[in-house]
């Protein structure tokens, strides 16, 4: 039995333990895991760790370990603090360990000097062939790197694919004229594969078609054939005759110039009796394809989309990449059509130093936002929902429909109802609980903000905060409690970067937003999107 003494004493000892823990602050991550991790064909390690708890630095050092040996220490290997999202905290790595050769590798995270989590064996892409290896020989296990097959006579063989999308996440089929068939037979065990890509490269230009987009079942069932005798056929020709002349007479009418031919995208699923449709929508997934620029670049260049019915041109989210001496234009759209890239200057004599004018010409080049005349824009004039949705929709490439009832005060011959309708199909606005959609009302700060969060999400850019960080966020700002019911869509507006504050100490979101914040909030998204440089 303990006397008192001891008693007393291990009580004050057991006191003193529970004050020190309670200020000493926990620094620990919760647990780690691996996303994405590939070991290059030129010895970099790339990838990301993320942790669900808070982040205690911006970088986590990695070991990585070859043949059950630490080969290269976290003094070298870093992970750097991205993004938070879901609940998870997000650090991007790349760093080399070339000296491994072809062993496998293993990595784990260390942080506050604890190892936590590590990756499955991570293989090498691209390995030699084995050689010598005796009666068994050593099994090579799959890669994730891509894989090339020359089409000569525009059939792509059926179990040569099948074999390459097995191996490789993507395989790449180089083709001689502008057309290529794909047996369906092929593609089904991939489709099931995260990631699994054909890239078609022809004369004229590229398609990246990932198979997720490819509904083989419906497409068999629409056409009364069994999958395996199905075969997806894929055009890239360049755009001649009156479509040509149109397309360049759009142009100049623009004041623009060309630099690239005009390409159209084409993608049909075809049956036994020769039977075709057109797979044409791709729902809220953005396909890419790339044209190689004919013209010198500029900083006011942009992809465009042609359409055939109005002859008109409109923007279409692209990136430009130069490589090897050539500019190549990444054009990204969830629908095929005739695309093409062009240069354009736009500028307002009203902007003339404005705080808002590089993002004005910026965008008014681009096709998305116009002027009120040709000279002016009028930056400081408040915009409405109805022509706030009418940019959205530009700056996401999306076609226009004929306008449906969705709501009650939106008339099929008014000039927003097209505009209107792809907005709500694409879930960037709402109405309100009258089953009106007020078109012509001002938009307020908190609407645009909650509108470009939306478009964002459908861009496929996920910004989440947790309600710790959403309070966080709003309690910096004076007026936060002026936000009516968009405080979540407010938060993320500025996590992402998109918001910024009426001063330093408010937002604003109650008052009317103008042309020229419209203008800097949709150049904010759209570089976040990477839909523009």
């Amino acid at each position: 039995m303990l006397n008192k003494t001891m008693l007393r004493k291990t009580s004050g000892l057991l006191a003193a333990l529970m004050i020190v823990s309670m200020l000493v602050p926990v620094l620990a991550f919760a647990a780690a895991w691996f996303k994405d991790v590939t070991y290059n064909s030129d010895g970099t390690v790339t990838g990301q760790v993320y942790f669900d708890s808070d982040r205690v630095t911006d970088s986590v050092y990695l070991n990585v370990y070859s043949n059950g040996n630490l080969y290269s220490s976290n003094s070298v290997n870093t992970a750097t603090y991205s993004t938070y999202a879901d609940g998870y905290y997000y650090y991007n790595f790349s760093f080399s360990v070339t000296d491994a050769t072809y062993n496998p590798i293993t990595l784990s995270a260390l942080v506050n000097g604890t190892e936590e989590g590590v990756t499955d064996a991570v293989y090498k892409q691209t390995p030699p062939p084995c050689t010598n290896c005796g009666g068994g020989g050593v099994i090579i296990p799959p890669v994730t790197g891509n894989d090339t097959i020359d089409v000569t006579n525009g059939t792509v063989d059926s179990d040569k694919l099948k074999k390459s999308l097995a191996d490789y996440t993507t395989v790449t089929l180089k083709v001689q004229g502008d057309t290529v068939q794909i047996p369906a037979s092929a593609l089904i065990d991939a489709l099931s594969k995260e990631g699994a890509t054909i890239v078609i490269v022809a004369e004229h230009g590229t398609y990246i078609l990932p198979l997720s987009v490819l509904k083989l079942d419906d497409l068999a069932k629409e056409l009364g054939v069994e999958v395996n005798d199905l075969k997806i056929n894929v055009s890239i020709a360049e755009v001649t005759g009156a479509t040509a002349t149109a397309i360049a007479d759009a142009i100049e009418d623009l004041g623009g110039e060309s630099m690239a031919d005009a390409v159209e995208f084409t993608l049909t699923a075809e049956g036994k009796d020769g039977k075709k449709v057109e797979i044409d929508s791709f729902g809220d997934t953005y396909v890419s394809r790339q044209l190689t620029l004919t013209g010198t670049p500029s900083t006011t260049i942009t992809g465009v989309v042609y359409d055939k019915t109005s002859g008109l041109l409109s923007f279409v989210p692209s990136t430009f990449e130069t490589k090897d001496g050539k500019t190549i234009a990444t054009i990204k759209r969830n629908s095929n059509s005739i695309y093409t890239v062009i240069e354009l200057e736009k500028s307002f004599i009203d902007v003339n130093s404005h705080w808002s004018q590089q993002y004005v010409e910026l965008l008014a080049g681009k096709l998305i936002i116009d002027g009120v005349t040709d000279t002016l824009f009028e930056p400081d004039r408040n915009i409405t929902r109805a022509e706030f949705a009418a940019l959205l929709v530009r700056s996401l490439g999306l076609a226009t429909t004929a306008g449906d009832d969705s709501f009650k005060d939106v008339e099929a011959g008014e000039w927003y109802a097209g505009v209107v309708d792809a907005a709500v199909k694409a879930k960037l606005v709402e109405g309100y609980e009258d089953g009106t959609f007020r078109p012509n009302n001002q938009i307020t700060r908190e609407e645009l903000a909650a509108m470009v969060v939306r478009a964002m999400k459908y861009a496929g850019v996920e910004v989440t905060v947790d309600a710790a960080k959403q309070a966080q966020l709003l309690s910096a700002w004076s007026d936060a409690n002026q936000i009516v019911w968009g405080h979540k869509e407010v938060a993320i507006a500025i996590e992402a970067g998109l918001v910024n504050g009426m001063t330093d100490t408010t937002l604003g979101t109650k008052l009317n937003a103008t042309r020229a914040q419209c203008a800097a909030m949709l150049e904010r998204f759209l570089k976040k999107a990477d839909f523009i440089d």
